[in-house]
């Protein structure tokens, strides 16, 4: 709280800074292969917000720019990105020209971390982002299949649809899904059968913010942040003229994937009208045991949009839609007492969501505050839980979120954003798995994100207060409140080199399912009891990191320690009920200790070695271990380039997790071999990009400890995956 209180003596000094003069940027961006100009690159000053794309002779100017050191990202989708690190001083105009070719390493952006854009090697925060073409080439029929063995990233799952990224073994509502930074409003977090509906072949980017995220985003993201980004919502900062767009198909073995997306964006003047639609299928997958019955999955999408923009003035508005349907393994069984092979139902879950944002604000003002946007988001989610055809239980959350964040003008050393959030949210279910009662949720939030860069390091602090009110119709009203606070110190070591270490203070406010409800959930296969007297937790924590990022080496080591006291868990009470284990949401204090180590070496100008690591020991303080942590894991693999082709052969490892829960059992180690190919052609404004995966070559049988049908359901068996994506620009 001491952070929080130096917050508005930050905001006064900064208020009463005079305006300083200021630099330029200009330059050319071209195609190395043959020298041709590159026309809508987008070439950004990192941590500024100063953006501007290039015309149609390739050049582009960056005005405003106060005087310092920045790094300069230019960027264009399916070349690679060029960093370059430049010193801006008042009153002179820098020369910063770029040539974009293929490449086997790509410098990354994330705009999530602090809501400018800028690499994720000068981010604060660990972040591993992934852009259109890595999506495009990962297809998966859900973004917990997506997401697995990222650095950092596991899956729960209760089968192929349902799967949900865990974060440093940070899983449900400790991990926050995000769409252009406002929450999707799903219900994925409630329950191991429910999925995130999101389509990432409809994406530009997709981030994943490991540890705490709720400074910017909200006290349930305690454990990390994923950020799907369309672009769409941002295209002030953005503009263009003209057609621009993608087309991808995809189809696989071994589960019958298949499935595409398209879309566009058409800038005309002032305006920009965009749309996009997608859509996949799989049947039921195979392992090297047989055929899981009932995981089939189905998901499409549709999306379209208008966009505004002035000189400094802008508005957008978008709407989406959503649908899907996804298997449940097993759920019958589970449902019927556990007898294997009676003649039960399938279930399944059919959702919906209906999505409505609107945008407004202004930029680049001569004013303390230069930009300012306003975000509200509608989104109405319903899925149904169907036994065969006849309908379960029946889930509706409806939710309005409004966010405002202001940026501030560069005050000497000091710069950053402030900000508020709020969501009004309507819950109801009906049926056998009602749980809870009707519920309203109210969240109202405010927050501050400074940042100071002095000649040998930057400091990055900020502060939020979260109140969080829960009115269920028939029970106790709760209403909880608390304060989040960080600081952090990026210090560059050698060249190309970085240490960053930040310590966090989290509150986080009970869910609505861990005091509410009650009855059997096969979604979690016990029959859960919810304690309306919970309290807040609050974890306090460290994560240390250290970078090196060159043309021939880059290496990261990521350490993190986060103690909670009053955490929330689910234990079992030693009762069975309606054929489940009984169990409590009960409070202890907990402790999650872990590393994520990666290093890739450039063996030859055509040759790179990529490894990496992750582990994480999570348990209450009493000794017991927590349920679905994922195990010592490892990855080892070749990146050859020759021209236009890739070829990328990878072993990945994962130990056995013998720390357990008292409900959980063994899980064996495992080693499984995968092989990536691509073929890239590309042309002036035009790449074609083939793509082919072969998975699990030796046929492996493995499980994944995560999952809630582990013993009955081993991961997918051997198979191909053949991608191809159309990108004009």
């Amino acid at each position: 709280m001491h952070l929080l209180r130096l917050i508005p003596a930050i905001l006064l000094l900064f208020s009463q800074a005079s305006a300083q003069q200021t630099g330029s940027v200009r330059g050319v961006v071209t195609l190395e292969a043959s020298g041709d100009p590159l026309h809508h690159a987008t070439v950004t000053v990192s941590r500024t917000g100063r953006v501007a794309e290039t015309g149609e002779d390739g050049r582009y100017e960056i005005t405003g720019v106060a005087p310092g050191t920045y790094s300069i990202h230019a960027h264009l989708q399916s070349l690679s990105d060029e960093v370059k690190t430049v010193t801006v001083r008042a009153g002179e105009a820098v020369t910063v020209d770029f040539k974009l070719r293929l490449a086997s390493m790509r410098q990354t952006l994330t705009v999530t971390a602090t809501e400018k854009e800028q690499t994720t090697f000068e981010s604060f925060q660990t972040v591993t982002s992934l852009d259109a073409v890595d999506l495009a080439l990962k297809s998966k029929p859900s973004l917990g299949e997506l997401l697995d063995n990222q650095p950092g990233v596991a899956k729960r799952s209760f089968g192929p649809g349902s799967a949900r990224p865990v974060i440093r073994g940070f899983d449900g509502d400790r991990v926050l899904v995000m769409q252009d930074g406002i929450p999707t409003s799903s219900l994925s977090s409630q329950s191991g059968d429910h999925g995130e509906s999101l389509d990432p072949s409809s994406l530009d980017r997709l981030e994943v913010v490991k540890g705490p995220a709720t400074l910017l985003y909200g006290s349930n993201a305690i454990g990390g942040a994923i950020n799907a980004v369309t672009g769409h919502h941002q295209i002030h900062d953005h503009p263009h003229q003209g057609l621009r767009g993608y087309t991808t198909a995809f189809g696989g073995s071994t589960n019958g994937q298949a499935g595409g997306a398209a879309g566009f964006d058409l800038g005309l003047g002032h305006w920009l009208i965009w749309g996009n639609g997608s859509g996949q299928r799989t049947g039921d997958y195979k392992t090297p045991e047989g055929t899981v019955e009932n995981s089939r999955t189905r998901l499409s999408n549709s999306s379209g949009g208008l966009s505004w923009f002035g000189t400094k003035t802008f508005f957008d508005t978008g709407y989406r839609y959503e649908e899907g349907k996804y298997g449940i393994p097993f759920a019958s069984e589970f449902e019927g007492g556990g007898e294997e092979g009676a003649d039960h139902e399938h279930i399944s879950l059919a959702f919906r969501r209906h999505n409505l944002r609107l945008g407004t604000g202004w930029k680049d003002l001569d004013f303390v505050l230069p930009s300012f946007r306003l975000s509200f988001n509608f989104a109405d989610w319903q899925h149904k839980e169907l036994e065969g055809d006849q309908v379960g239980t029946q889930f509706r959350n409806k939710q309005i979120t409004y966010r405002g964040v202001f940026q501030q003008r560069k005050a000497g050393r000091l710069t950053g954003s402030f900000g508020f959030q709020g969501s009004q949210r309507s819950y109801k279910t009906t049926g056998a798995e009602a749980l809870a009662p009707p519920v309203n949720q109210d969240n109202i939030a405010v927050f501050a994100l400074e940042e100071v860069a002095l000649e040998k390091f930057r400091l990055q602090f900020g502060g939020r207060v979260d109140n969080v009110r829960y009115k269920p119709d028939g029970l106790r009203d709760r209403s909880f409140t608390g304060g989040s606070g960080a600081v952090g110190i990026y210090v560059p070591t050698w060249k190309n080199g970085a240490f960053v270490t930040n310590f966090t203070s989290s509150f986080r406010a009970p869910a609505l399912e861990e005091l509410y409800n009650l009855g059997p959930h096969i979604g979690n296969l016990t029959f859960e009891i919810g304690n309306p007297n919970l309290g807040r937790e609050r974890s306090n924590g460290v994560d240390v990191s250290l970078r090196h990022n060159a043309s021939r080496v880059r290496a990261e080591a990521n350490f993190f320690y986060y103690g909670i006291s009053n955490f929330v868990y689910l234990a079992p009470n030693g009762e069975i009920e309606d054929g489940l284990i009984a169990a409590d949401y009960f409070q202890g204090n907990s402790r999650f200790t872990g590393t994520e180590l990666g290093l890739d070496v450039a063996l030859h100008e055509k040759l790179w070695l990529n490894t990496g690591l992750d582990y994480v020991n999570a348990e209450l303080k009493t000794g017991m271990a927590l349920p679905r942590i994922p195990p010592l894991r490892g990855r080892a693999g070749f990146d050859f380039r020759s021209g236009n082709f890739s070829l990328r052969p990878e072993v990945r490892m994962a130990a056995a997790q013998d720390r357990l829960f008292e409900t959980e059992t063994r899980t064996a180690g495992y080693t499984v071999f995968n092989m990536n190919a691509s073929y890239t052609v590309p042309r002036k404004h035009v790449a074609h990009i083939f793509g082919a995966e072969a998975f699990n070559l030796g046929d492996r049988l493995y499980r994944n400890h995560l999952s809630f049908i582990k013993d009955r359901a081993a991961e997918i068996g051997r198979g191909v995956r053949f991608t191809y994506t159309l990108r004009f620009f």
